[in-house]
């Protein structure tokens, strides 16, 4: 890939191919898809026509194994490469005109009339029109940002930016410093203590502090110094804590929402999804998706793609897809980090992980799953580093997660001192942590996480490309070529 970038060979047409052929002819179904499409069944035809229009063929649920197309999203992208190519004979010139097709063109304008003329029902019960508008996409351009780091253990971990929740597991990272973990059983309950209260603690600053740093001032350096995380640590005792505690860096008086919270989450809130499923308290839940990539010659991508889909929001007819719903993650309450702004990001949750070793790029990690991400993506890190499990090992352990902290999704329900296990877990690590005050939930055998990773791992012969994906739900593959 980086020989036909470096010659100017991988044409507009050719990046867009793929996804204009799905959309066109077709991919067939996995049953989850189906099964997703039937949750959302009623609401699409009562409420949602465009999306039935899409999703429902022939007005019913397509079954699964069929071939589904999305011709709407087809002639989106074929009008896109068609104006672009009439814009510009070149490649660069072709890429930078699609920019701004979409953002200013047809596809903007699309977008603008949908949110202005129709008054969707969405998950409070009534019809709002939507808030995006034409002129917000034309003052937007994606970015490239420099990462933030924590050097761990001769590892480099490398996140975005306190515009996602990225740094919590660079954060937790610093407090588990001042562990021996590689002395700690991995099903064990010290470990799963100890990786569970650093993590409330991070996520406690992930609520005080993040934001867009473009117009927040986010105490990262202080938030990632030595001195703080030491701070920290002493707050970790032999109990669970039952409470979030934010710190204060730099002396920052830390503020959080102190207003009322909602319960379950409603269909059409929540993390968007190709995998809708109904957890064991009746709630609907899901994923989005992680890729991680290595080619031949050593270029890594690990990336977190979500968006909207199915039952987060109607699909926009002329154009064949929905809007995303992280506009859910703001505020509506004034000086907050996350308060909602005129061009400010909300706090995504998407966070894929590099690693280097020793200097060099080494790992592509990262898992779908809202506020358990990095959770899940600490576990695999610890696993590979202080465990010495193989990357597949490393996703194969038994995995666990806290709801401790505010969801980020509508309606920010908390449930303190949660901590979700796989039912793996040794009957005595469970009985031990609900000693130490921790509320246990017990899943089912395989639950926990949706990870995947790739490493180039260089020896005296050569560089070694291994991967691992994740066996649970069975849609997570690793494939090498």
């Amino acid at each position: 890939m980086r020989l036909l970038l470096e010659h100017g060979t991988l044409r507009l047409a050719d990046a867009l191919a793929p996804a204009l052929g799905y959309a066109s002819q077709g991919y067939p179904l996995v049953p989850r898809i189906s099964a997703a499409i039937a949750t959302v069944r009623s609401l699409f035809e009562t409420e949602w026509p465009s999306s039935a229009a899409i999703y429902l063929p022939g007005g019913a649920v397509p079954a699964p194994g069929r071939l589904f197309r999305n011709p709407a999203l087809a002639a989106t992208y074929q009008r896109l490469l068609r104006e672009a190519e009439a814009a510009s004979p070149d490649r660069d010139g072709q890429i930078e005109a699609a920019r701004r097709i979409w953002a200013e063109g047809f596809v903007a304008a699309a977008i603008d009339r949908f949110c202005r003329a129709e008054a969707m029902m969405d998950s409070s019960g009534r019809r709002h029109h939507g808030l995006l508008t034409g002129d917000d996409m034309a003052r937007w351009r994606a970015t490239v940002e420099a990462p933030l780091t924590y050097d761990y253990h001769g590892y480099t971990v490398c996140k975005c930016g306190p515009w996602t929740q990225g740094p919590v597991l660079l954060q937790m990272l610093a407090l588990l410093d001042g562990f021996d973990l590689g002395a700690m059983d991995p099903t064990g309950p010290d470990f799963v203590h100890t990786v569970v209260e650093s993590a409330k603690l991070a996520f406690a600053d992930r609520e005080a502090w993040y934001g867009d740093p473009d117009v927040v001032d986010v105490p990262m350096a202080e938030l990632l110094s030595p001195a703080y995380a030491g701070e920290r640590r002493r707050l970790i005792g032999a109990g669970a804590s039952l409470e979030l505690r934010p710190g204060a860096p730099g002396g920052r008086r830390p503020r959080l929402y102190d207003g009322p919270t909602g319960g379950g989450i409603a269909l059409g809130a929540g993390e968007p999804t190709t995998d809708l499923r109904i957890d064991a308290r009746g709630m609907t839940v899901g994923d989005t998706c992680h890729l991680d990539i290595i080619d031949r010659w050593g270029n890594m991508i690990a990336a977190t793609p979500s968006g909207g889909w199915l039952h987060s929001s109607p699909a926009i007819p002329e154009l064949g897809f929905a809007l995303g719903t992280r506009l859910q993650m703001f505020w509506l309450e004034d000086g907050l980090p996350l308060s909602l702004a005129p061009g400010r990001r909300p706090r995504s949750t998407l966070t894929p992980s590099f690693a280097l070793k020793a200097g060099e790029p080494y790992m592509a990690f990262g898992t779908p799953g809202g506020d358990q991400q990095d959770q899940w993506s600490l576990l695999l890190f610890l696993h590979h580093v202080h465990h010495g499990m193989n990357l597949q090992e490393a996703i194969d352990c038994p995995a666990f997660h806290t709801e401790h902290m505010p969801s980020s999704f509508w309606p920010r329900a908390a449930r303190p001192g949660l901590v979700a296990l796989e039912g793996r877990f040794p009957p005595a690590t469970v009985a031990a942590l609900r000693r130490r005050g921790h509320r246990i939930e017990l899943g089912e055998d395989w639950s926990e996480g949706r990870l995947c990773a790739c490493a180039a791992e260089r020896t005296p012969e050569g560089t070694v490309l291994k991967a691992g994906a994740n066996p649970r739900g069975m849609q997570g593959y690793a494939v090498g070529r």
